[in-house]
């Protein structure tokens, strides 16, 4: 027997009956009338194939077999009934656990230091972070939130751009010492470039260089491409090569002197960092919670 919306009404309306005690009253909780609500007992009772109730003209009584049907249908009722009570207070109320899928640099570098902050804020939120490619379908995935870097498609998913973080052609002291700098984007074609493939084409990126209006694409070779972020940067800090990374992340090692902007007077690359759900349909109020403060902890001003 399949379980289809008639059938659930009816276990409701027989519901209402046992606890009201009367099919006038049940009526008057329902907003049907007494011979409405006889009406839907008895379809009931035909689809089911038994007696649910005994009725007279003064009392009603369950059966053996509708007291055990009423029994067994009651909590999930009740449950349903929470379940919507729920979820109707979620659009106001934030609360719950979001499944969220964070580009590494934005959950070290930007995130990891406000936890505290977001939680103080929402007790009742609690966070399951994933590490994903910034590509995929969030639905298929089970992502409530993303956070990822580049452009995003024209598609259903809603997306609020976070911040842009300097694109960075950097090396290290060493590579330098042994290769000699380049003096400008151009040489790079004589120079050993770690490569970075875009997951969206995946193909390299192009190592493009903007001075004002003008901007340069510049073919480069290396002994390495990949698609770990963290490999890359690892083999330019060994001296293996050139690489271009985000300034997000890359601060301290440019602090310290371990890796070497090589063209400052080209500063005009950025990447876009964006935050994105799946919907532009109402969202719950913790989605929303959790996008305005990633866009508020991601308001300082950035390199």
């Amino acid at each position: 027997m399949s379980v289809d919306g008639r059938l659930l009404a009816g276990m409701s309306i027989l519901a209402a009956v046992v606890e009201s005690g009367s099919f006038s009253r049940a009526g008057e909780v329902l907003g049907l009338s007494a011979s409405g609500v006889s009406r839907a007992i008895s379809r009931l009772e035909v689809r089911l194939g038994i007696r649910l109730l005994d009725r007279t003209t003064r009392t009603l009584h369950l059966t053996s077999e509708g007291a055990a049907l009423y029994e067994r249908v009651s909590p999930h009722l009740n449950g349903i009934e929470e379940a919507a009570s729920y979820v109707s207070g979620a659009a106001d109320t934030v609360r719950g656990t979001l499944r969220v899928s964070l580009n590494p640099l934005f959950s070290r570098y930007v995130l990891a230091d406000k936890l505290s902050l977001l939680r103080e804020r929402h007790p009742n939120l609690q966070l399951v972070v994933l590490q994903q490619p910034d590509v995929g379908d969030m639905v298929a995935e089970g992502i409530d939130v993303a956070v990822r870097f580049g452009p995003q498609p024209q598609s259903t998913m809603t997306s609020r751009l976070l911040l842009r973080t300097r694109v960075l052609t950097v090396a290290a002291p060493s590579y330098l010492a042994r290769r000699g700098r380049p003096s400008h984007p151009d040489a790079l074609r004589e120079h050993d470039c770690l490569q970075f493939i875009d997951p969206r084409t995946s193909k390299p990126f192009d190592w493009e260089f903007h001075r004002g209006h003008e901007m340069r694409i510049v073919d480069t070779r290396g002994p390495l491409t990949t698609t770990d972020p963290d490999l890359m940067l690892r083999a330019c800090i060994a001296g293996d090569g050139v690489a271009q990374v985000l300034a997000l992340g890359v601060e301290a090692l440019l602090a310290s002197g371990e890796l070497v902007e090589l063209f400052p007077d080209w500063p005009g690359e950025t990447y876009p960092l964006y935050i994105v759900r799946p919907s532009r349909r109402l969202a719950p109020a913790a989605v929303e919670a959790f996008m305005d403060f990633c866009h508020e902890i991601s308001a300082s001003p950035r390199v």
